[in-house]
């Protein structure tokens, strides 16, 4: 048995979820703790209550928005600029629980304080995202402007997650490697248990998935379609025509999205990724002036699973086509190549095996020492808030 600590970005649920499937697997045969912020710590306390795993706060960056649903990229610089001032002391926490604890690895996803406190203490540290596909892959067919605001993007990749002792690259798209990254592990999506198990049909309906902010012509337009339009990401509310709007709830959502036509959504890896498992072809609108997931639409529409297009362009005739093409994005959807698990897990397992860190037996759990590093933590993460 081996000591892992595991931590994720908390924005939006993707890094949860892809955490969280990764976590089942590993908790069967090693002792696993999950320092999270955010949302993902919301989702992850509540998936854990009541099991070994344990999970902690900590801070985390996260994006701001205008009020139309735009990234608020001066906002979001600001509330960056304090986090990093708060960092070095961050890490030294992390650090001593790592120590005080004995880890043997570390896994972060897009996350950057526990890798940095995993360095500082000689422990290997795996990274697991989507992210990294920014400076290990080629792009090939990105408009040049796209591409250098990529360029521009990845740098701030470099300085989250280095110095990891393998790179695993979860996408629901497969791109060639750049010279000098042909070693990173590249997979389909992380799928959770619920979703590899979740019912597969054909009910008429439409799932809409949009996180926190969806303008009010794209709504107008999903109630054009002439079918049920299931939404979540925005919150219980009265049905309007044909939109009947879901309080977020994982086992609601794998079941209407199972069983729906096809999925309408921002264009997030993990949540397109899961559609395409489960054989739903995608409409993806990125958010605006996200770029990463505008990179991500351009890649569905160059697959043939789906397609992509801004919100601000959504008419009820592009809505149309789309539907109109179902039959078509379905039969080029190859479910089995978007279940990265197996390869992520290999690559994990094969970390710990040349680092020689696989223990046979538990070890004492620490007694005064993790009850010290416990409160030293939920100390910082009120401190840090």
């Amino acid at each position: 048995m081996a000591r892992i600590f595991y931590s994720m970005a908390g924005e939006g649920r993707g890094h949860a979820t892809r955490a969280r499937a990764i976590i089942e697997d590993l908790r069967r045969e090693h002792e696993v703790t999950v320092f999270a912020p955010g949302d993902a710590h919301e989702l992850l306390s509540r998936a854990y209550a009541d099991t070994e795993v344990r999970v902690h706060p900590i801070p985390g960056l996260r994006f701001c928005y205008t009020p139309s649903g735009r990234v608020d990229y001066p906002r979001t610089l600001l509330a960056a600029a304090g986090y990093t001032a708060r960092l070095s002391h961050l890490v030294a926490v992390l650090a001593g629980t790592l120590r005080a604890r004995g880890a043997d690895m570390v896994i972060a996803d897009f996350e950057p304080a526990l890798p940095r406190a995993a360095r500082r203490v000689g422990v290997p540290v795996v990274s697991l995202d989507h992210q990294h596909f920014m400076i290990a892959n080629r792009l090939p067919g990105v408009p040049w402007l796209l591409r250098l605001r990529m360029w521009i993007i990845s740098w701030f990749v470099r300085r989250f997650v280095f110095g990891q002792a393998t790179t695993v690259i979860s996408s629901f798209y497969s791109l060639p490697p750049k010279r000098g990254w042909e070693h990173a592990v590249r997979t389909g999506v992380i799928l959770r248990p619920e979703v590899v198990a979740a019912p597969r049909g054909r009910g008429g309906h439409l799932v809409a998935y949009f996180r926190k902010f969806a303008p009010r012509h794209v709504l107008d337009v999903l109630k054009t379609c002439g079918r049920e339009v299931r939404v979540y990401g925005l919150g219980e509310r009265p049905r309007d025509g044909d939109l009947v709007f879901r309080a977020i709830d994982e086992r609601g959502f794998l079941a209407d999205l199972g069983t729906a036509e096809c999925l309408v959504s921002t264009a997030g890896n993990q949540v397109v990724g899961e559609a395409l498992y489960l054989g739903k072809p995608v409409l993806a609108m990125p958010e605006p002036g996200n770029d990463e997931q505008r990179l991500n639409g351009h890649f569905l529409k160059a697959s043939g699973e789906g397609d992509s297009l801004p919100m601000g362009e959504l008419t009820p005739a592009r809505l149309g086509t789309f539907l109109g093409s179902l039959d078509l994005y379905r039969a080029r959807i190859q479910p089995s190549r978007h279940h990265g698990n197996p390869a992520a897990l290999d690559a994990i397992r094969r970390t710990l095996a040349r680092a020689r860190v696989v223990h046979l037996t538990p070890r004492p759990a620490g007694g005064l020492l993790r009850r010290l590093t416990d409160a030293a933590l939920d100390y910082t993460s009120r401190r840090s808030a």
